[in-house]
Order: structure tokens, then C-alpha cells, then sequence
């Protein structure tokens, strides 16, 4: 009976330090996938501005277009504006001059 007795209080130490080795595994394979994820995570922010590059240069680029067209739009309105204000001049000096001439006109 004795002997029954120490066997199963053997085997109980035995379960016992196989759960305690299964414990600190298991908390061996948290920390190791812990500290896979916070690099992972270093690694992602670390790339960030690599993932970012091409869209803030096509940004960049679709502004400077907008900018260029609207540049120019400026500018061909300026021109229009320009060539309108000319032709009134002449037509002002030419009627002023028709009123200085022929004040019935």
C-alpha cells in the first residue's frame, strides 16, 4: 500500500513538473510572439514614409498641374483683359476726339 502510495505521489510530482514546464513555455511562446509583433509594429512605422512617398509625390504633382492650369487661365484672362481694355481705350480716344471735333456728334 505504501508503495501505491509513493507512486502516486511520485506521479503527481511528475504531472505537477510537466504542467509547470507546459506553464513556462507557454509563457515563453507569449513573450516570444509579443516581442515578434512590437517589431513587427517598429518595422511598419518604420515604413510609413516609404508607403507614404508615392502618394504625397502625386499630391504634389496633381497641385503643381492645378496650379500651372490655373496659372494660365490667369494669365489668358489677363491677356483677354488687356486686349478689351486696349480696344475701349482707342474707341474712348476716338469718340473724345469726335466730341472735341464735332460737339453735335
Amino acid at each position: 500500500m505504501a508503495s501505491d502510495l509513493q507512486r502516486l505521489l511520485d506521479a503527481e510530482a511528475r504531472a505537477e513538473a510537466i504542467v509547470a514546464a507546459a506553464d513556462r513555455e507557454r509563457q515563453r511562446l507569449i513573450d516570444q510572439a509579443l516581442a515578434e509583433v512590437a517589431a513587427a509594429e517598429a518595422r511598419f512605422e518604420a515604413s510609413l514614409q516609404e508607403i507614404r512617398a508615392p502618394f504625397i509625390e502625386e499630391a504634389e504633382a496633381r497641385a503643381e498641374q492645378g496650379v500651372m492650369e490655373l496659372k494660365r487661365k490667369y494669365e489668358e484672362r489677363q491677356h483677354a483683359l488687356r486686349e478689351l481694355a486696349e480696344r475701349h481705350e482707342a474707341e474712348a480716344i476716338a469718340a473724345g476726339l469726335g466730341i472735341l471735333i464735332d460737339p453735335a456728334w
